[in-house]
């Protein structure tokens, strides 16, 4: 399995985050990323937001004066391809998944799942970001959302299975 460095920081005090919830965000993470074949050891940063921090990121980078769910911000421009490989030599921090636990707690009710689950979605959203994957394309959408389903199944992280 990977070795990732999974640093949590919670920016907001609308919802309780618990030990438990930080462990099963950096499982996830490690999860995802050994699911889609990284062997480098890097560093990916999750930050926990509300919805006015969350709609001002969205507004700042995307143009979009609404809050969101979760934004991905990779520090790198160009491939991931050497997380891949086994290079040494390859820059550690992957990047930042920006998470607006007020967005994840109204999904979660919405989709009628739990709060931890929803998390868990928004999590492997933003990896999936982190490794180049995106969804401005419908066809890009499609293979992005089956990638998506695809390690939650694996990790038992489906609607009907997941107990913190």
């Amino acid at each position: 399995m990977i070795l990732a460095t999974v640093v949590i920081s919670n920016l907001q005090d609308r919802i309780a985050v618990d030990e438990k919830l930080e462990e099963v965000v950096r499982k996830i993470v490690e999860f995802a990323l050994d699911f889609e074949g990284a062997v480098a050891e890097v560093e990916v940063g999750v930050v926990f937001v509300d919805n006015a921090y969350i709609r001002e990121l969205n507004r700042s980078y995307r143009g979009k004066d609404l809050p969101t769910d979760v934004l991905s911000f990779p520090m790198r421009e160009t491939s991931t391809d050497e997380l891949f490989d086994g290079n040494e030599e390859v820059e550690r921090l992957l990047g930042d998944i920006v998470i607006s636990l007020e967005k994840a707690r109204e999904q979660a009710d919405a989709f009628g799942h739990s709060f931890e689950r929803e998390v868990g979605y928004l999590v492997v959203h933003g990896v999936l970001h982190l490794l180049g994957y995106d969804h401005e394309e419908e066809r890009d959408k499609k293979i992005m959302r089956e990638k998506e389903e695809e390690v939650l199944r694996a990790f038992r992280l489906t609607r009907e299975e997941f107990q913190l």
